[in-house]
């Protein structure tokens, strides 16, 4: 059974956003603050203030026992009985001739306790009484010489009635300073979670130019540090791009003219064998740029990735000569994705491409699973053991046994379209199909 760790468990409880976490910065000291307070309130300033209270009105009713006891009955003790309720507001009867009977029963322990103490101590003995609670009077009894005289005590003389006006103004307030702190941790919260949008839509491929920072001094300079970021990336890839496109210009001039002078050479195998050396080389030439470009000069657009699916295994199809009997195409539309609409095209075509040059048939299927829209590209060829899976991306490597993706390239085919699908924000995975070959799948975020 593993070991019980009680921070580790506190932590898993806590809300895992900063709007959460921050509410509780502020909500916990409030609610341990007022506990204390509470606390406080009740059990030193009501306790004892009740006692008090308690304790006035049994020296009160010591002094109604002490007048029915040094009285006769009579017009004199009924007299001075009345101004004593008069005066004390208390409902007075003497009940003659009866008893209380055992066990006494009280509802009210400070009562009890005070009764009993003043009884003592004023009077020098103790008295039988009851005492109940009846809506706004406590009801108490006590048994005379005589009989039982009977006291209505309001209840608000024996428990202080600002108890709950004292509860009823801290829950409000609190109430209030939580709806100010949600407010204003809201307006603060905001900015940041702009700030992780932006970042996760540029990070996604996708462009934008409308960000401007806002919020608290601190959110403010990590925005600005991202936009001096995109800035400098995107001038990166920009300069880079047209130091490319410079560089395929420059060496596909005299490519171009070796070919022509090939083309106007007598027809000879020397002559064929420097041609395919040629083409070789430019096609390798592509490659490389095609590989360190990264499609970056490409804006994104929303498009339906069904149409795009639909392009590239055509696309394949007519560059393998493949029927339907080889491919089929699972994509139903509707799943609307801003994306690098060729770039992704051009990558789908190229796993369709080889899943075609090494399989007998090939599925293909588009599907969105939760967060992620999938892109599935099976087949029933040879398959890449699991070991060398990850290394089929490596650039400029082929594979020298087994399937080998790049077959006739230089090593970038696999590399080239991964490093697409994580320009938007995706991965390429490589795994075992239920067809029994090869399985790519390109997941992208929705």
């Amino acid at each position: 059974m593993p070991a019980f760790h009680p921070f580790r468990t506190l932590k898993r409880a806590l809300p895992r956003g900063l709007f959460g976490r921050s509410l509780i910065i502020i909500v916990a000291p409030m609610m341990i603050l007022q506990g204390v307070v509470t606390y406080a309130f009740f059990v030193r300033h009501y306790d004892i203030m009740t006692a008090r209270m308690a304790h006035g009105v049994a020296a009160d009713v010591a002094f109604l026992v002490s007048i029915d006891e040094g009285y006769p009955p009579g017009k004199a003790r009924t007299a001075l009985l009345d101004m004593a309720a008069r005066n004390l507001d208390y409902q007075i009867t003497v009940l003659p001739g009866q008893h209380l009977a055992t066990p006494q029963h009280h509802n009210n322990w400070f009562l009890k306790n005070a009764m009993e103490t003043v009884f003592a101590n004023q009077l020098g003995e103790s008295y039988k009484f009851t005492s109940r609670e009846i809506v706004d009077y406590v009801d108490l009894k006590v048994e005379v010489k005589d009989g039982v005289l009977r006291v209505m005590i309001p209840r608000k003389r024996i428990v202080a009635s600002n108890a709950y006006i004292f509860i009823l103004w801290m829950v409000v307030s609190s109430l209030l300073l939580i709806a100010v702190a949600i407010v204003f941790l809201r307006n603060q919260i905001r900015p940041i979670q702009q700030l992780a949008l932006v970042a996760e839509a540029f990070g996604k491929g996708r462009t934008v130019p409308d960000f401007k920072p806002y919020g608290a001094a601190e959110v403010r300079s990590a925005a600005q540090a991202f936009v001096t970021m995109r800035e400098r990336i995107e001038r990166y890839v920009q300069q880079r791009t047209e130091m490319l496109a410079g560089v395929s210009h420059d060496l596909k001039t005299p490519l171009t003219r070796l070919k022509l002078e090939l083309a106007m050479m007598d027809d000879n195998p020397e002559t064929r064998a420097l041609h395919e050396d040629v083409v070789e080389m430019e096609r390798m030439l592509d490659e490389y740029l095609e590989f360190a470009r990264g499609e970056g000069g490409e804006e994104s657009e929303t498009a339906d990735l069904s149409d795009i699916v639909n392009e590239a295994a055509a696309y394949a199809a007519r560059g393998r000569g493949a029927g339907p009997d080889r491919l089929k195409v699972d994509a139903a539309p509707g799943i609307a994705l801003a994306v690098k609409r060729h770039a992704l095209r051009r990558c789908t075509t190229n796993l369709i491409d080889n899943a075609l040059k090494h399989g007998a048939h090939v599925d293909v299927a588009l599907r969105k699973n939760g967060r992620f829209v999938e892109i599935l590209v099976d087949d029933d060829g040879p398959g890449i053991p699991e070991n060398r899976r990850e290394e089929a991306f490596r650039p400029f490597h082929r594979l020298d046994e087994g399937r080998n993706l790049q077959k006739g390239g230089v090593g970038l085919g696999l590399a080239i379209a991964r490093d697409i699908v994580r320009a938007h924000g995706g991965d390429l995975t490589l795994a075992k199909s239920d067809m029994g070959g090869l399985r790519a799948a390109i997941l992208l975020p929705v």
